[in-house]
């Protein structure tokens, strides 16, 4: 019987794909915490590349009680900012331990659309693609959707601090 040779990764590259992160690994990798923590997991973590970003959007948000009470609606720059923090924790997980609870400063938010409202009981799934990295500076595309529909995208750059 023909034995084809075990292919194997070098230990010190590890995975590349992450298929979860629950908020405990979230909150190592970014100094965010509530009420501004505004994602709650992410999956499909492609290391280096891309990643989504889900938030389960609750009645019980803090914004809600003033945005807009007669209409819940959650802001559309939080919506960016989820962005914003998918991506961060995406670039902390790439870059290593090192990098944990370091800041992520926004430098430029281009082309923001919103497409439709984000209410209670919506799940957002922010899709996050890195479009360029050079030094501390990453551009990334992101798209959040509600089932599947695109309600909000940007594109935006950060710079992570040491």
């Amino acid at each position: 019987m023909d034995q084809k040779p075990e292919t194997q990764q070098a230990p010190e590259q590890g995975p590349t794909h992450i298929e979860a992160v629950d908020v405990m690994r979230i909150m190592e990798a970014i100094p965010h915490r509530y009420p501004f923590l505004l994602i709650d997991r992410m999956v499909d973590v492609e290391l280096g590349a891309s990643a989504v970003g889900v938030k389960n959007v609750s009645v019980n948000e803090p914004f809600f009680q003033g945005h807009f009470p007669a209409r819940p609606v959650m802001p559309g720059v939080l919506i960016v900012e989820a962005m914003a923090q998918t991506a961060a924790t995406l670039v902390v997980l790439t870059l290593g331990k090192a990098f944990e609870g370091k800041l992520v400063y926004f430098m430029t938010i281009e082309n923001a659309k919103f497409r439709r409202p984000v209410g209670p009981g919506d799940q957002l799934r922010i899709h996050v693609e890195k479009e360029r990295q050079r030094a501390n500076v990453w551009k990334f595309k992101g798209v959040a959707r509600v089932e599947g529909v695109s309600v909000a995208e940007a594109i935006f750059s950060a710079m992570i601090m040491e």
